[in-house]
């Protein structure tokens, strides 16, 4: 079985190839096509570290992550883990993705392909809420697919804010710390915290997408209720969002109401209202994240 590097992994998971790698398989899940049960989450005895494992099944293949989360770590990354990838036919273990450079890239090109689905428009103005690992991944997959995009970054301490931005664009040309004004010009919105309090609570514009990726558990929460009500709310996971998406939990929506991202591919979300997309993660998407790095693999070696 292989093993590859978060390098290696990067390199077999281009943002490009892995939106539509995404887009198949967001239908296909939907279809019932993958099995991904909700993720199992383990807290350490202490509760400043969680195990997560998350299993998925297709016609072609099966992915499991296993990933720890400790928010304290100094010396070791945060997130630490893999992906291993195995064949559906014959149970082989086929290979091992990086954890946390499967995670932050399918996560962004989730956000990308809500973009696609849900804006419809190139973004032209970009608020990234964030100085993490998913600011800096959801940054890079909107240079690579929207390079004229103005990017503009919030944080809670201007050095990180800076300094992510000097390391991104040092030139300032496309992206810089926010300024007064940018939050209003932003068609765009994704907030990409591990809050437990509200970074985003702008009312709701037509026009403008807002995405929050970082809140992942009920008592974690980044948008504030207001704009969560009254916006038309799509998810990525319709299973995994109602016990996991803190943002709409706290704020008491109506999940009748709420809709898969599968459906806007067939039915777009109307103009009229503004737009919220909830990403808590899925197994699925690692699986698809697996699918294409198979591709790619087989390919190479054609």
């Amino acid at each position: 079985m292989q093993i590859f590097t978060a390098g290696q992994t990067a390199h077999l998971l281009p943002i490009p190839e892995l939106v539509d790698t995404l887009r198949e398989v967001v239908q296909d899940y939907a279809a019932g096509g993958i099995l991904s049960p909700e993720r199992m989450v383990i807290d350490t005895a202490d509760a400043g570290g969680h195990l997560l494992c998350m299993p998925s099944i297709a016609g072609d293949i099966m992915a499991t992550k296993l990933i720890t989360i400790f928010h304290g770590n100094q010396a070791l990354p945060v997130i630490q883990g893999q992906v291993t990838c195995c064949d559906a036919r014959d149970g082989a273990f086929l290979f091992t993705l990086d954890g946390p450079e499967t995670t932050g890239r399918r996560t962004a090109a989730m956000s990308m392909l809500a973009i696609r689905l849900l804006h419809r428009a190139p973004p032209r103005h970009v608020l990234i809420v964030g100085t993490g690992t998913q600011a800096r991944g959801h940054i890079d997959a909107l240079r690579t697919l929207y390079p004229e995009a103005a990017i503009r970054v919030r944080g809670r301490k201007s050095p990180a804010v800076a300094a992510l931005c000097a390391t991104l664009d040092p030139t300032g040309q496309h992206i810089r710390p926010e300024t007064p004004g940018d939050a209003e010009a932003a068609d765009i919105v994704i907030t990409t915290t591990s809050s437990h309090e509200i970074v985003y609570d702008a009312p709701p514009r037509t026009g403008r997408l807002v995405i929050g990726v970082g809140a992942y558990r009920p008592e974690m929460i980044e948008i504030g209720p207001n704009l969560v009500l009254n916006s038309q709310i799509f998810v990525d996971d319709p299973i995994g969002a109602p016990c996991e998406a803190g943002d709409l939990i706290q704020a008491g929506v109506d999940w009748r109401s709420v809709r898969p991202l599968a459906t806007a591919i067939d039915t777009p979300p109307s103009p009229d209202r503004p737009i919220l997309f909830k990403s808590v993660g899925c197994a699925a998407w690692d699986l698809a994240a697996c699918r294409l790095a198979r591709r790619r693999l087989t390919e190479s070696t054609e």
